[in-house]
Order: structure tokens, then C-alpha cells, then sequence
């Protein structure tokens, strides 16, 4: 048995905090009531720079029951920020913290299994989703798709697995070690180490609200990974060039063959193919090491991952 913190990213989510709050709330008190969790555990909501009302109602949740607490940073910094901005927060405070997203698409039933498996010794369990049925044909290969490429560019990633996860308090110490600007959890938590172990659920429809991660935002945090986590991209790069390089010595002994047997026709498409092929390969190679040197400057302006403007906690005090 031990304190649970349930951490949970908010940004726009009025629509869905009044029914998830409920729904979070009476699952903790099942558990307690199981003697499964302390009476002490938490729900902490971390408000991501919304526009909407939702730091109010997460205000108004936490005067009306302690069990709520609320983080307020200072903008919008991004899912991955907000949700270790809630971790490193209650990370000394809990014996172990789930993070899960506001619109309870991921299973909270998945919650008991997990806290049993953290009982058990386990210090990562991960949420795996078992199937992929209430999702559409372009959404589900889209998605696998993602995983499949993430871990074949060497971003090791858990199948199926987003952000639902139950971490003790010393793998969240051992979290706290990585100090990346560019974050991608769902890369650098399988990195800390320790027994891990997965707990299957399905994922439900949103019940209100709007997808935060559209396809643009997905392709996105897909070249986030990829970039954070790993350099296969530039050794293919490497590889290709290589490739190309003994390609075209084939083709200048082949030419010449050709000049010196009298062979040669003038080849207007295959220069201008050729040239249009190299000048591509030339521009997305210069584009994907960019995308690693936009990485390392902003590495090294080492900026903050996040900025608590209030947290709501247990006496009700507003730390600034």
C-alpha cells in the first residue's frame, strides 16, 4: 500500500473536467476503501496554459475536496512539459504517481491492476492498448505505423503504449536525472530502467471535447521522438550518400566505356532526372541535420522545461 498521485494534463478540457474529476475521484475511494492506496492519495490536475475555464473549475474542484490538487503553469508549454511538470512536482510527496490524459479515453479501471502490480514490486507498468477497434481505418494505421517506425529509427518505444503509466517514486527520481529540453517521454521513461510490466485496457472514445492530437500535431511529435532520442536518421543519411556515391563512380565507368565504343546519345531526361534526384536527397539530408542542430541549440540554452506559476496543494496554499 502506498500514496497515490493521479497526474493528469489539462489544456482546454472545461468540457471533460467536471464528469473525469467525478469519475478519477470515486475510482481513488474505491481503492482506499480496498486498502489498496493511502486515504492521503491525490488527483492533480496540471493546467496547461488554457483559455477556457479550466484553472477555474480545477480551483473550484480543489476548495470543494483536498483530494484535488491543481498546478497552473505560467503558458502553454506542451503536453509532455505539463505532465512532467506535474511528475517532478509530486514526485517526493507520493510513493508512486499515474499519469493519464484528461479525457479518460485510457481505461481508469486499468488503475487497480497497476497499483497490484506496484504492490508486487514492479516500478513502471505501462497502459497498452489491446486493441484498436473504436478507432477508423486511416487513425489505427496511422498510429501503428508510428510505433513501428519510432522503434525502427532506434526511438525505443513500448507498443501501443502512449502516456498512461504508473511510476514508483524512485523511477520518477531516476526521471528527474534526464535533463533534455526536447521531451519525449514515451523514449526516455523505458531509459530509466528498473522491473517494468504492462497492464492491457481499451481505449474508449473521447465523451467530450476535441482530439489535441491531430495528424499534423502527431507527425510532428513522431519527428520530436525520432530527432530526441536517436541518430539513425543521420546514419541512413550516411549509408544513402555512400550508396549513391558508388552508384555514380558505376556510372562514370559505364559513360566512359560508352565514349570510348563510340556509344554516347545525348541524354537530356537523364540529366535532368538525375539532377533533380540528387538536389532532393541533398535538400531533406540538410533538413533532417538541421532538425538535429535545431536540437542542439536549444539544448544549450538549457531553458526551463516549465514554469509553475500556483500549485494547489494540500494546505490549500498557492506556491509561487
Amino acid at each position: 500500500m502506498g500514496r497515490l498521485f493521479c497526474v493528469i494534463p489539462c489544456y482546454n478540457e472545461q468540457e471533460v473536467l467536471p464528469e473525469t474529476s467525478s469519475r478519477i475521484r470515486d475510482k481513488l475511494l474505491d481503492l482506499i476503501s480496498k486498502n489498496k492506496i493511502d486515504s492521503d492519495s491525490r488527483i492533480v490536475f496540471v493546467n496547461d496554459g488554457s483559455k477556457d475555464a479550466t484553472w477555474d473549475i480545477i480551483t473550484d474542484l480543489h476548495h470543494k475536496d483536498p483530494v484535488f490538487q491543481g498546478i497552473n503553469l505560467s503558458r502553454n508549454m506542451g503536453h509532455q512539459n505539463a505532465l512532467l511538470a506535474g511528475l517532478m512536482t509530486v514526485k517526493d510527496s507520493c510513493d508512486c504517481a499515474i499519469s493519464l490524459d484528461a479525457d479518460l479515453q485510457d481505461d481508469i479501471e486499468a488503475i487497480e491492476a497497476m497499483i497490484d502490480k506496484f504492490n508486487e514490486g514492479v516500478d513502471v507498468v505501462y497502459g497498452v492498448r489491446s486493441k484498436r477497434t473504436t478507432d477508423t481505418f486511416f487513425k489505427r494505421f496511422t498510429a501503428e505505423g508510428f510505433y513501428k517506425v519510432m522503434n525502427s529509427l532506434g526511438a525505443n518505444t513500448v507498443y501501443n503504449h502512449a502516456d498512461y503509466r504508473l511510476m514508483s517514486r524512485r523511477a520518477l527520481l531516476g526521471l528527474a536525472e534526464f535533463g533534455e529540453v526536447n521531451l519525449f517521454l514515451r523514449g526516455i521513461v523505458p531509459m530509466v530502467g528498473y522491473k517494468s510490466d504492462v497492464v492491457y485496457y481499451e481505449r474508449a472514445e473521447r465523451f467530450a471535447g476535441e482530439s489535441k492530437y491531430p495528424l499534423k500535431k502527431m507527425l510532428s511529435f513522431a519527428v520530436e521522438g525520432i530527432t530526441s532520442l536517436s541518430t539513425k536518421p543521420i546514419k541512413l543519411i550516411t549509408g544513402l550518400g555512400i550508396f549513391i556515391f558508388l552508384v555514380s563512380i558505376a556510372v562514370f565507368i559505364y559513360s566512359l566505356i560508352r565514349y570510348f565504343n563510340n556509344q554516347t546519345v545525348p541524354g537530356w531526361t537523364t540529366t535532368v532526372l538525375s539532377v533533380w534526384f540528387i538536389g532532393g536527397l541533398m535538400m531533406i539530408s540538410l533538413g533532417v541535420i538541421g532538425e538535429y542542430i535545431g536540437k542542439i541549440y536549444l539544448e544549450t540554452k538549457n531553458r526551463p522545461r516549465f514554469i509553475i506559476e500556483s500549485y494547489l496543494s494540500d494546505d490549500s496554499e498557492q506556491k509561487k
